[in-house]
């Protein structure tokens, strides 16, 4: 099963057991049981017989608007329903000290994977040693007692955090991609666009792979949850932003992948145009299938089943079964 991108413009239907996409110049059918997700960017028309069938077979789909950032999803009606962890997820939210425990492992990990990245660049003979020093003076403050801790702070620890080390990017990258400050709605520059365009692909690889548990995506414990979003999902994107998409980036970067042929210039914003986005979306493939081999499972795994297993391991915390622990990359 793989996640389909379709960035044309047309139809998608029903057709038996596939899924038909018509375009002007053509059609392709895609056997339903190879589908795991579908990521629209184009304008397509659908009805609700398709929405049925997916429905049916567990397919979430997932909308982008016109620049390619997150709009919303279809989320099937979950299968893997636990009326029992339902309680355990929300006992562990309202319980102040349950919820800063694991808001502080999804800061502590995240930060943790920052560095990583940063003293990978060290041995490249990056002059990143600031920004390391910088961030180790924040991540001292996660070291007291939980108590004296909100969640307020936790979020102001690993926004400080990321924006020291978006700050490297101008030491670790080409001397075109110019960070300058995170600007998001509209992204300013070519890599302010890549960053934001990445973590919406893998806000929705989270959430696909949080409807294949019985966790319930809108119960979440560093972020607030609210209506019109999936807040759990942004929660276990903090671990994996630096992993998967930074390192998509500095790979598209250095590797002299991307340049400004990529990229337009509208509505006072930058944005990937229809060939950059095709081409992070191939990259971002080929990173989530990559494997690595897992210390404690003994076995290669991939980045997109790492994922999984981190809502496993939120699972069995929630049940009491074992203390949660992030996924702390070695690189």
């Amino acid at each position: 099963m793989r996640d389909y991108y379709i960035f044309k413009s047309g139809r998608i239907s029903r057709h038996e057991n596939t899924i038909e996409i018509e375009y002007s110049d053509g059609k392709k059918s895609i056997p339903i049981n190879d589908v795991r997700s579908l990521h629209i960017f184009g304008e397509i028309d659908l009805n609700t017989k398709l929405i049925v069938f997916l429905n049916q077979h567990g397919i979430p789909i997932h909308f982008y608007n016109y620049y390619g950032y997150y709009s919303g999803s279809f989320y099937p009606r979950e299968k893997l329903v636990s009326g029992f962890l339902l309680i355990k997820q929300v006992e562990h939210y309202i319980n102040t000290t349950k919820r800063l425990y694991i808001a502080k492992e999804f800061v502590n990990t995240a930060i943790y994977n920052i560095l990583a990245n940063l003293r990978h660049y060290i041995k490249t003979g990056k002059d990143v040693k600031k920004f390391i020093d910088t961030i180790n003076d924040e991540l001292l403050r996660l070291k007291v007692d939980i108590s004296n801790i909100n969640i307020a702070e936790l979020m102001g620890i690993e926004g400080r955090c990321r924006e020291h080390y978006y700050s490297s990017f101008d030491v670790i990258l080409r001397d075109e991609f110019k960070f300058e400050r995170r600007s998001r709605m509209p992204p300013t520059n070519m890599l302010n666009s890549m960053i934001s365009f990445g973590n919406s692909l893998l806000y929705t690889t989270i959430l696909n792979e949080i409807y294949h548990t019985q966790l319930n995506p809108t119960i979440s414990y560093l972020h607030e949850p609210s209506e019109r979003r999936f807040s759990l999902a942004l929660d276990i994107s903090e671990i994996f932003k630096p992993i998967i998409v930074d390192r998509i980036i500095f790979n598209l970067v250095n590797n002299r992948k991307i340049g400004e042929e990529y990229f337009i210039e509208e509505l006072n914003g930058c944005y990937l145009n229809e060939k950059g986005k095709r081409l992070f979306v191939d990259e971002y493939q080929k990173k989530l299938s990559t494997t690595i081999r897992h210390s404690k499972l003994n076995r290669h795994v991939s980045y997109n089943k790492l994922i999984r297993l981190e809502c496993y391991k939120l699972i069995k915390h929630l049940l009491g079964e074992k203390e949660y622990k992030g996924f702390k990359s070695e690189w």
